[in-house]
């Protein structure tokens, strides 16, 4: 029987049991696997993972593990220049995109509401979700970890926390994005970008005391949903200067 030290750092041992947190722990097996195969058979998905020391080296994914190795693996780093090693991860999107699993919805709309491209549909199946975000190189966001180990899936977030404004400010922070925030660009039904018009143009589509007491308006330039400034702004307008 061969065996392998391993220990995990930072966010990625919230995937592990509490005995196996922080600490090197010793792994067995009969035939070398992938050292991703073995990091997420303990749990972690492939796409929070950033960096793999292997005897104080910095191997990719492929790399297979030998008896006796030591093998350190990191997560993302936001702030720390690790460009000499190898990155296990794919380059950060140039503009972020995600595509949200069945369960965040809230999540989705407070990310669009952001000015955030979120695709998002309550009867996506596993498999679309994967397809999405690997065809379309969007940024999966779960509360599923087994949905990000699919090979397909490059890149992918496991959202920690169960409350949707938690959620929020968590993805923001993750991906450094509270800076390019364009609130209220996009149509939080359907996902559209948002387009100032004239009351002229959307009268007939206004309740009649909102035609008579408002002046600005955004119509949705895909699912013709009309916005304007009343009760629900203001609530928005508090969540989005509490995350800033």
């Amino acid at each position: 029987m061969k065996q392998v030290s391993i220990r995990f750092y930072a966010e990625l041992n919230d995937f592990l049991p509490p005995a196996r947190r922080a600490v090197p722990f010793t792994c067995a097996f009969h035939v070398s696997p992938p050292v991703r195969d073995l990091i997420e058979s303990l749990g972690a998905p492939h796409t929070e993972v950033d960096l793999i020391l292997i005897n104080g080296r910095s191997v990719d994914f492929s790399h297979l593990i030998e008896d006796g190795d030591r093998i350190s693996v990191y997560p993302v780093f936001e702030s720390i220049d690790v460009t000499p090693v190898v990155r296990v991860r794919p380059r950060p999107l140039r503009q972020p995109r995600f595509v949200l699993d069945v369960h965040l919805g809230r999540l989705a709309a407070y990310l669009r509401m952001m000015g955030f491209d979120s695709l998002y549909c309550n009867d996506y199946e596993d498999e679309e979700l994967a397809r999405l975000s690997g065809a379309g190189e969007r940024i999966l966001l779960t509360r599923d970890r087994e949905l990000l180990k699919r090979a397909v899936v490059t890149r992918g977030y496991y959202v920690r926390s169960s409350s949707p404004r938690q959620q929020l400010a968590e993805v923001l922070r993750r991906f450094d994005l509270i800076d390019a925030a364009t609130p209220f660009a996009r149509c939080l039904a359907c996902n559209g970008l948002l387009q100032t018009v004239t009351k002229d143009a959307v009268r007939g589509l206004l309740p009649p005391r909102v035609g008579e007491t408002h002046h600005e308006f955004l119509r949705c330039n895909a699912c013709a949903r009309v916005y304007w400034k009343g009760s629900h702004y203001a609530r928005m307008l508090q969540i989005v200067e509490a995350i800033r």
